[in-house]
């Protein structure tokens, strides 16, 4: 990235904090900081998980303790063990801490009319425009790529969101038992790997790579759920496992794909894929396609 982008970055981040107010103790003049009022707003009218909300902010166990131990000492909260597994802890609002989540709702109401107030019609809409452009950039960048193991119940999630896809896209269905499915020995290290997108820790998509010997290496079972579609989630699926791959000396990347995926096939094309004739007996593939990638010394 360029330094001039850097800046940038924290020129905006500057403007965006002054403006909206979290430079005081007292956002939104309440009796409270930001960390805590936004806590008091993720937790909502039906409660939440600790564990959740640590994962929705992005926030350390102990920090969020403290946030709570300060919301419960005002009566605005209280912490109790989840019903189905007392090691899960539950947050709930109290009355007190409802009426003040509506007053934060108003107050948060009123200082997004502040800021557009001054602005005309055109300004409006282009700020607004520009905020949903950022919103969704930032969304993308808190989405984590980790290899885990096939076996996995985030992997299983994602495996079977993505057969019941198939199953309602194909104009035959999708039954696994007649796929070309690769058993989870051949997506883990050393012959292949299975990579696990999540957001805010929640699974939001996965990829597989077969690596075999004397033969190219091969994408298997990439899926993205349908909510962040839109955020680039594909296209960096295939650069990682495409870095993987050269990594370990391979030099031509392998997928095949069903023709009723018509927004996949054009990401392949678009990242480089090669239409090529069939390199497999795969009877849910219509479309094969070859990249030949960079070599690399396996580190």
């Amino acid at each position: 990235m360029k330094p001039q982008q850097v800046e940038q970055v924290r020129q905006f981040n500057r403007t965006v904090t002054e403006r909206v107010g979290v430079l005081h103790d007292h956002y939104l003049g309440l009796s409270r900081p930001i960390g805590e009022a936004r806590l008091i707003w993720e937790i909502g009218a039906d409660g939440q998980d600790v564990r959740w909300l640590r994962e929705r902010l992005g926030l350390d166990s102990g920090y969020v303790s403290r946030l709570l131990r300060a919301l419960e000492a005002d009566g605005l909260v209280t912490v109790e063990p989840g019903a189905a597994d007392r090691r899960v802890r539950t947050v709930r609002l109290t009355r007190a801490g409802r009426a003040e989540r509506a007053l934060l709702d108003n107050r948060s109401d009123a200082l997004a009319g502040a800021l557009l107030a001054p602005l005309n019609a055109a300004q409006r809409a282009r700020l607004v425009g520009a905020m949903a452009e950022v919103d969704r950039l930032l969304t993308a960048s808190t989405v984590t790529m980790d290899v885990v193991d096939p076996d996995h119940p985030d992997a299983r999630y994602c495996l079977r969101a993505y057969f019941t896809e198939l199953q309602e896209r194909f104009d035959t269905g999708f039954d696994p038992a007649r796929s070309l499915l690769p058993d989870a020995g051949q997506l883990r290290p050393p012959h292949g790997l299975f990579l696990v997108a999540r957001l805010h820790g929640e699974p939001v998509g996965c990829a597989g790579l077969k690596l075999p010997d004397g033969a190219p290496a091969e994408i298997k079972r990439m899926w993205v759920d349908p909510g962040t579609r839109g955020l680039g989630l594909g296209r960096r699926f295939l650069a990682e496992l495409e870095e993987r791959a050269a990594r370990r000396g391979f030099g031509v990347l392998r997928l095949d794909t069903n023709r009723a995926l018509t927004a996949a096939i054009g990401l392949y094309h678009s990242c480089g894929f090669q239409e090529v004739p069939a390199f497999n007996d795969e009877p849910y593939a219509h479309h094969w396609f070859e990249k030949r990638i960079g070599r690399a010394t396996t580190g």
